[in-house]
């Protein structure tokens, strides 16, 4: 597809997170805010990629939802989804609880996710979409990665009549908290498994679909807390599945700073703008509802003070050029 020399492809790739996806959220509702009169962030980008919980927001981002929209739904919503074991002594056991059920069968039901979803969506398809959509997925039945596209070139019809709420659904069913999603023969898995970071995604979905060059790629990549992954204790000393049983995290992080790499390597960093939660916050699991509102706020705000005006030079000088969808017969 063209694409004007002289104009930037603009990219805001999402990390997938749960809860942790207020984080992002208020990030792009202080953008909006402070630089934009509180006008949709969306318009702004040619472009938006999201994972499990990043997907979740794009998808309301493409559907007019502003991110103060998400925001207020992370916060006011999110207890619904992942409801809340109480502060002190009884949440902590209610937590390890849980986190042994998981052994065993999923903590949640996704009914309470799709309600929440639906209501804000409602039955608006992909095909509505006013931005440009990558929202990776695993499909089980086959054993493939799975990437559900707005219809932003000719040969992307595929996914042109799913609903948005089964493509966040199928984006966020995260393995031990939710059930697979099952719908036309497919099985669908939270895309976090693959791509937590989707960047890359976005990145060479720029190169491949569109005349781009590299040097006119530039991508504000948000994440949602990124903890360190160490291989020390029972894994050295013993190994075995117990031990190991929680190297899906390290796998996560190691697959964003992988990709975060590729992409700085590919476009330079000068092209690149990487938010995310600072290290000092104390790791908030992803269904943890009362400390993701306790402690993600303040840090979002803080990074939108210290690199909202470079975003701001880099992204919000001027809206994107429309999106229109290439609908064939």
């Amino acid at each position: 597809m063209d694409w004007d020399e002289d104009r930037y492809f603009r990219i805001l790739s999402i990390d997938g997170g749960g809860i942790r996806g207020i984080y992002p959220a208020a990030v792009l509702a202080g953008l909006e805010k402070r630089y934009l009169g509180g006008r949709s962030i969306a318009g702004y980008f040619d472009l938006i990629a999201g994972t499990s919980t990043g997907g979740i927001i794009a998808l309301g981002l493409s559907a007019g939802l502003t991110g103060a929209d998400l925001r207020q739904l992370y916060l006011e919503r999110g207890n619904e989804i992942f409801p809340p074991y109480g502060p002190g002594l009884v949440g902590r056991v209610g937590r390890r609880l849980s986190a042994w059920r998981r052994f065993l069968r999923y903590s949640y039901d996704q009914e309470a996710l799709a309600r929440v979803v639906r209501e804000r969506l409602g039955d608006l398809k992909l095909s509505a979409a006013r931005t440009r959509l990558c929202i990776p997925s695993f499909e089980g039945v086959h054993g493939e990665v799975y990437i559900f596209k707005t219809p932003h070139h000719p040969d992307f019809h595929k996914d042109l009549h799913e609903p948005m709420v089964k493509v966040a659904l199928a984006t966020s069913a995260a393995p031990t908290y939710y059930r697979p999603l099952r719908d036309a023969g497919y099985t669908f898995v939270d895309g976090g498994v693959w791509a937590n970071n989707p960047v890359m995604i976005a990145l060479t979905e720029a190169l491949t679909s569109f005349s781009v060059e590299r040097a006119q790629l530039q991508i504000l990549s948000i994440g949602c807390g990124d903890n360190p992954y160490s291989v020390t204790g029972g894994k050295i000393g013993r190994g075995g599945i117990w031990h190991w049983r929680d190297i899906i995290n390290g796998a996560m992080r190691l697959q964003s700073q992988n990709a975060l790499g590729q992409t700085g390597l590919l476009i330079g960093p000068e092209g690149l703008v990487r938010i995310d939660v600072p290290r000092e916050v104390p790791r908030i699991e992803l269904d943890d509802w009362r400390a993701a509102v306790a402690l993600l706020p303040a840090p979002a705000a803080s990074a939108v003070a210290s690199a909202g005006d470079r975003i701001a030079a880099m992204f919000l000088t001027e809206p994107a050029e429309p999106y229109v969808p290439i609908v064939t017969s």
